[in-house]
């Protein structure tokens, strides 16, 4: 049946005006201008929130799906890909510290993002491009029905209600409907929490001062340093440091609050850098440095999920949807593939197409794509972060992989290739049982280590620079040298847990 129904306020309600919720709303009315959508942002003006580094496929939708180059170039840094930084007591000095990352410039486009800055654009899009947005206005509840949603919300006119054939909840975090719905789950095996702050006065990577110091060091990358996201990693825990437009940056860590416990004080900026302050990077970088009065956060239990992602009349975008873990930074990955689903399905069903088995087919892709995602890339992964050796064959392969299976996709296949999330097409179940074998050996590899008190022997002194991957098959000679070398360090020592438990 034809899900458009003037009977109905609006034809579709948003529950967010950030980047999810006004992407689906700008991408919605690109394609059927004539669609009533009403976007509900509970902020007047969206305060500065953490900065956020985009990957190859978020970098992918934001620029060419959504338009967003020139304005990401304007506004924003390039991201000059990651970097990681270990350290144990012979690394006295940042020169001291392992380092993994690339040798050169980043070959495919990607940014360092200010997201209130970039919410406040794709929000003022999605307005040009026909969307009413009500702004405060925040929906305290919805009554989903088929036959037409019931939002309550409150704006500054006070309580009030509206009807909608299609509400898209773009809460993030709050998770609005699967709460409420008794959707939402917490990932019990993956126990982390994070803290972080935005700073002034961090020292640049690729000043004169460290470059004099340091002159062999500073020579060792032909690249830019201080322009990638630079993390800082130990045993159980990895921090971040994002440089944003204008001078600040953004550093947090996340860790696993099982085995790491932060420093105790009064405020959030003086326990991040009472606990950066034991890794030579993180004294170096936070010398000088301040944390902002005012904008430095907490938040616990990092990991959850939804048990549904759409049905008849609703779907879930971006962080409402799930969220598994902020390492490599796929965050934005999920509102690729998340807006572009619910927008096929609202438009799909706009368009007289039966709904129900859209619904199937969506539910159990996401549920597929984010369970996989986990198991192959994030369980157990924080037994690995303190140990270079160890996350050099980690970061190698999850890469290499990443652009092969993932990455070369919409360069391949345009925008279409967001249908599909990662792990979902059966081409991706070598790629997956891999991933997860290689990544669940190494945690295996790093607790023995733990146990023989050999982890993070050779985090100082070493340093393995990539010369880039490119978004093409034939990257396939990476994976296998990337096999080679986990084979020889299985030979080596690996051994060891083949035939013991835990």
């Amino acid at each position: 049946m034809n899900a458009e129904n003037r009977d109905h306020d609006y034809d579709v309600a948003i529950l967010g005006g950030s980047l999810a919720g006004a992407a689906t709303a700008l991408l919605l009315l690109r394609k059927k201008p004539a669609l009533r959508v009403v976007v509900l942002e509970k902020s007047s003006a969206f305060g500065r929130r953490v900065g956020e580094a985009t990957v190859e496929i978020s970098a992918y939708f934001l620029s060419r799906v959504l338009g967003l180059a020139a304005h990401l170039n304007h506004h924003h840094l390039a991201k000059q890909g990651m970097r990681f930084w270990f350290a144990n007591d012979r690394a006295r000095t940042l020169a001291d510290c392992s380092e993994i990352g690339g040798r050169y410039l980043a070959r495919v486009p990607a940014w360092q993002v200010d997201r209130s800055v970039l919410d406040e654009e794709v929000l003022r899009l999605a307005r040009a491009a026909g969307a009413v947005v009500l702004r405060p206005a925040k929906a305290r509840r919805v009554e989903l029905d088929p036959a037409g949603n019931t939002v309550h919300l409150e704006d500054g006119s006070g309580a009030r209600t509206l009807r909608a054939r299609w509400v898209i909840d773009a809460t993030g975090f709050a998770a609005l409907l699967a709460r409420a719905n008794g959707w939402f789950r917490p990932n019990e095996a993956h126990p982390t929490t994070s803290l972080w702050a935005r700073w002034t006065g961090v020292k640049d990577l690729d000043g004169h001062e460290l470059a004099e110091r340091f002159p062999a060091w500073a020579a060792a990358c032909r690249g830019l340093r201080s322009t990638a996201t630079n993390h800082l990693m130990g045993d159980g825990w990895w921090a971040w440091s994002i440089p944003l437009k204008g001078g600040d940056y953004s550093i947090g860590v996340v860790f696993d609050h099982r085995r790491v416990a932060m420093p105790e004080g009064p405020t959030i900026g003086g326990r991040l850098r009472e606990f950066l302050n034991r890794h030579p990077v993180g004294r170096e970088l936070l010398e000088r440095a301040e944390p902002v009065e005012g904008d430095a956060h907490w938040r616990s239990d990092l990991p959850y999920t939804s048990t549904r992602f759409a049905g008849d009349g609703f779907a879930l975008v971006g962080d409402a949807a799930a969220f598994i873990d902020p390492f490599y930074s796929p965050g934005m990955d999920g509102v690729a593939y998340t807006v572009t689903r619910a927008v096929e399905l609202v438009l799909a069903a706009f368009e007289g197409k039966a709904v129900a088995p859209l619904v199937e087919a969506h539910n159990r892709d996401f549920e597929r794509a984010f369970s996989r995602w986990f198991d192959a890339v994030y369980r157990d992964k924080y037994d690995v972060f303190g140990d270079f050796e160890l996350m050099c064959r980690a970061f190698r392969l999850d890469l290499a992989l990443y652009y092969i299976g993932v990455v070369s996709q919409p360069f391949e296949r345009g925008g279409d290739a967001l249908h599909d999330p990662v792990f979902t097409l059966p081409r991706s179940e070598i790629p997956f049982r891999l991933m997860r074998w290689y990544n669940r050996r190494l945690a295996r590899m790093a607790r023995e280590r733990r146990r023989r008190g050999t982890l993070g022997k050779a985090n100082a002194g070493g340093r393995f620079l990539l010369n880039g991957f490119l978004p093409e098959r034939g990257q396939v000679p990476a994976v296998l040298r990337g096999l080679a070398s986990h084979a020889a360090l299985e030979l080596r020592e690996g051994w060891r847990t083949w035939f013991r438990k835990g």
